[in-house]
């Protein structure tokens, strides 16, 4: 539901509001302690740490936006450490989805594999660090929203912690 409403609002605003991320984030661990005693506990802390570490990372880099990554650490502590891997893999994939359908939808295909190409040659001749040019805080940088992306991985998630029960 947290992932959903943060699709909701990225797409509607292109942010996602830190009072549904933090408020997430606080009853993911509260309510897997209260449920799973300390083991929810450890477990709801290190898919935060996992998939918000990660994309933090990426926001570092200037791929990723604020709320992303936040929303990514508050679904990482609601799935927990079983089920992270599986919500970072998902989300990439429908990223990418997003991230074609979009080049293709906005007529920027053959733009996207130059710029991509000049992002790879600056990574290799300036290191980790984000291109001034290419990063989701320059003004005319097209967005696509991950927090999309980010909730098929958490119903993913879901769906498959149901079907196996």
């Amino acid at each position: 539901m947290v992932a959903c409403l943060g699709a909701v609002t990225d797409i509607r605003s292109a942010r996602i509001p830190n009072r549904l991320t933090y408020s997430a984030l606080v009853a993911a661990l509260v309510l897997r302690t209260a449920v799973l005693g300390w083991s929810g506990l450890k477990s709801g802390a290190a898919g935060m740490l996992v998939a918000g570490g990660l994309f933090c990372f990426l926001f570092l880099l200037g791929a990723m936006g604020g709320g992303d990554m936040k929303l990514m650490a508050a679904v990482g502590a609601w799935v927990g450490s079983t089920q992270v891997v599986t919500l970072i893999l998902v989300a990439a994939l429908a990223g990418g989805v997003l991230a074609i359908a979009s080049m293709i939808f906005r007529n920027r295909v053959a733009q996207t594999l130059w710029n991509t190409a000049q992002l790879i040659c600056y990574s290799f001749t300036s290191g980790l660090r984000p291109h001034p040019d290419f990063n989701v805080r320059s003004p005319g940088s097209t967005r696509v929203p991950y927090g999309v992306a980010i909730a098929v991985g958490a119903l993913f998630c879901a769906g498959t912690a149901v079907w196996r029960r």
